[in-house]
């Protein structure tokens, strides 16, 4: 039986009534809808006119990036027996002009930095990295290089 699933993402604009293109200061927000779980308002980076108060697709394609490394992570953890106690990333992308001139993100660095109990094996620990980016589902599905900078804490 093939591995095969379907996510599913609403995207509506304006947000607004009276919402048009005429002007180039249109309205950049917008409204993502996912069955069953709190509407997103997002917007474009305020770089290119958006919304502070919105999430852009930019910093969301970041945040998903770090989740997806970090879901993982603490999966192949759980299965080698590590005692994870904290998690936290500060990651960061950068948005370029690449090849032909195109806007794009050459890069994204994760930053996780783990907690674990005392005793554990901070080897594995970081060790477990290298299968999680390997593993990340999102990961590897952009174009350009993720790298992963690991900080463990044995505790």
């Amino acid at each position: 039986m093939p591995f095969e699933h379907h996510f599913t993402a609403a995207l509506v604009w304006p947000r607004v009534a009276g919402g048009s293109t005429a002007s180039p200061d249109f309205s950049r927000d917008f409204t993502i809808s996912l069955e069953g779980k709190p509407d997103i308002l997002g917007s474009g980076p305020t770089a290119f006119k958006g919304n502070a108060a919105g999430q852009n697709p930019e910093e969301m394609l970041v945040a998903s990036l770090s989740a997806c490394h970090m879901l993982t992570y603490l999966s192949l953890a759980a299965r080698k027996g590590l005692a994870v106690t904290g998690y936290e990333d500060h990651a960061t992308g950068k948005l370029e002009r690449g090849a032909g001139g195109k806007i794009q993100f050459t890069q994204v660095t994760l930053r996780p930095k783990v907690s674990l109990a005392p005793g554990a094996d901070s080897a594995l620990a970081q060790a477990l990295h290298h299968d999680a980016h390997a593993g990340c589902f999102v990961g590897n599905s952009v174009n350009f290089p993720v790298q992963v900078a690991p900080v463990a804490d044995v505790g």
